[in-house]
C-alpha cells in the first residue's frame, strides 16, 4: 500500500475525527439528538482517525491525489 496522505493532511485529520467522534458524547447537543447525526458524526470520525493512522485514503488514491511529499533520491 503506498502513502498518500501528508503530516499536515494527517493532523487536521486526526484532529478533525476527534472532534467528531466527542461531540456526539457531551450531553447537551441538541443536533446529536437525533440518531442519524450521532451514527453520522461517528462514522466519519472514525473513518478520518482510520485514515490519518494508516496514511492511506482510497478516495485519494481513486482521485488520484497525494498529500505525501516524494522523498528524493
Amino acid at each position: 500500500m503506498k502513502f498518500n496522505v501528508g503530516t499536515p493532511d494527517r493532523i487536521a485529520r486526526l484532529v478533525i475525527g476527534a472532534v467528531l467522534v466527542l461531540l456526539p458524547l457531551l450531553p447537551g447537543i441538541a443536533l446529536f439528538a437525533n440518531p442519524l447525526w450521532f451514527w453520522a458524526s461517528l462514522v466519519v470520525g472514525v473513518v478520518l482517525i482510520g485514515t490519518a493512522l494508516v496514511r492511506f485514503c482510497p478516495l485519494y488514491a481513486i482521485l488520484g491525489l497525494s498529500t505525501c511529499k516524494v522523498p528524493s533520491r
